[in-house]
């Protein structure tokens, strides 16, 4: 019913205008064309005006009212990303001035050199110095924006700090899982055909290779702050996006090809609770790519901690070696009980 209802609103909104639109054309006759014409410019001028005039009250208002839900009055969670949020912020400073500027002139000018009386249009085919002006600044402006954009961009994706640590990622529909690396700081092979082989392998982490045996997997990203954290991204089906908005960083995942990127936490998840005021606040990974009919709940949450707190976590970890072949675990080895024990003398 309620359909029903909104379907006839419309058509009488259209039936309206109609005729609206057909009483105006028989005005139109009984006045004169000329006449009236010259009267729907006068109206048409002054509401140009009054769109400028709204339409900049209007963005005006919608920054007041939506600005404090971004992701700028918290600031970056990632020190990298302090760079991006300046950039971020020239280009809205560039493109706002511009658009300012325009939009003003614009609607100033339908309204100024309206039609009247005695007044002829000024028009010329060309103007070489005009088109040269309007070429070349937004060119060099723009060039020079991307410039550093590319700058910052192969900052990040090229090798990080010295002191840096190196989480793999993979995203697979719809979920994602992380692959630390143990105390020999490096991540064992991998091959996608041993994909759940051993029943469990979700990784297909090749485990004949003895780098693979200490490493550690989690559904969780766990992070020290302040330390520099290397990114190894895959995917196991579709193309995915890691997405990190809290740290403005962000990579495809595609199948076959790891691609990487690092970055610097430097607030820890209690901290940005405080800046916030939320005490629910998590830092999230998206997916900022189309992977399927469950996109939409692809979410991980990274959790940045102090040094002492992530090695607390770190030391809690069981290498996924030793949860695939249990039996290879020293903690959980059966003592033999076939010989005798040794009989302690005072």
């Amino acid at each position: 019913m309620k359909e029903i209802f909104l379907i006839a609103i419309v058509i009488m909104i259209f039936v309206i205008i109609f005729q609206i639109s057909k009483a105006s054309e028989y005005v139109s006759v009984l006045k004169g064309e000329n006449s009236t014409r010259k009267q729907n410019n006068k109206i048409n001028a002054f509401l140009l005006i009054a769109f400028l005039v709204l339409g900049l009250i209007g963005a005006w208002w919608c920054n007041e009212l939506l600005y404090p839900k971004t992701l700028f009055p918290q600031g970056s969670g990632s020190v990298e990303g302090e760079e991006v949020d300046w950039m971020m912020m020239v280009t809205i400073i560039i493109t706002g001035i511009a658009f300012l500027v325009t939009q003003i002139l614009l609607f100033w000018f339908s309204f100024k050199y309206q039609e009247k009386e005695n007044r002829k249009a000024f028009f010329f085919a060309h103007n070489t110095k005009l088109e040269l002006i309007w070429t070349s600044i937004p060119a060099i402006t723009l060039t020079i924006m991307v410039v550093f954009g590319l700058k910052f961009w192969f900052k990040i994706t090229a090798e990080p700090p010295q002191n840096h640590r190196i989480v793999e990622i993979t995203g697979h529909q719809f979920a994602w899982d992380m692959r630390y690396p143990g105390k020999d700081g490096v991540l064992g092979k991998k091959n996608y055909k041993l994909y759940n082989s051993p029943a469990g392998n979700t990784l297909g982490v090749d485990f004949e290779d003895d780098k693979s045996w200490d490493d550690l997997k989690t559904t969780q990203m766990h992070l020290e702050v302040g330390v520099p954290v290397k990114l190894v991204i895959n995917a196991m089906d579709v193309i995915h996006n890691v997405g990190l908005p809290h740290f403005r960083i962000k990579m495809d995942a595609v199948p076959g090809i790891p691609t990487t990127q690092w970055f610097t936490p430097q607030y820890t998840t209690a901290q940005m609770r405080e800046r916030t005021k939320n005490p629910n606040f998590t830092y999230e990974i998206s997916c900022d790519q189309m992977c399927g009919n469950g996109h939409f709940s692809m979410r991980g949450v990274i959790v940045v901690e102090t040094k002492e707190e992530y090695n607390a976590w770190l030391s809690q970890q069981v290498p996924d070696y030793y949860s695939l072949f249990p039996d290879k675990n020293p903690a959980q080895a059966v003592p033999d009980t076939s010989k005798p024990l040794a009989q302690v003398t005072k």
